[in-house]
């Protein structure tokens, strides 16, 4: 069983561009943790609502999610991620 993780990042209007992009290399960067089967993080192209990163993530199993989640790497870019954007997360099994 896979354990998918979607979240979307609303950025809040005042976030400038380079700081959006320093925040898609950050969320890309934690592609390489273990545990991850496929890792993506895009700019949403849709902008009438705002920008928007979509991260999608599959991990091989529950475990391996929680494992990232416990990850000192996760925690900072999280904690980074919460001064500028409110998310929505959707996790599935599939």
């Amino acid at each position: 069983m896979t354990y998918r993780h979607i979240v979307l990042f609303r950025v809040h209007d005042d976030v400038d561009g380079d700081r959006v992009t320093e925040a898609i290399n950050r969320l890309r960067s934690l592609g390489v943790l273990a545990g991850i089967h496929s890792w993506r993080v895009e700019l949403s192209l849709d902008v009438r609502k705002g920008r928007v990163i979509i991260e999608d993530g599959a991990f091989i199993n529950p475990e391996a999610f929680e494992a990232f989640r416990e990850d000192p790497r996760h925690a900072e870019v999280a904690a980074m991620m919460s001064k500028f954007s409110d998310w929505w997360i959707g996790d599935i099994a599939e």
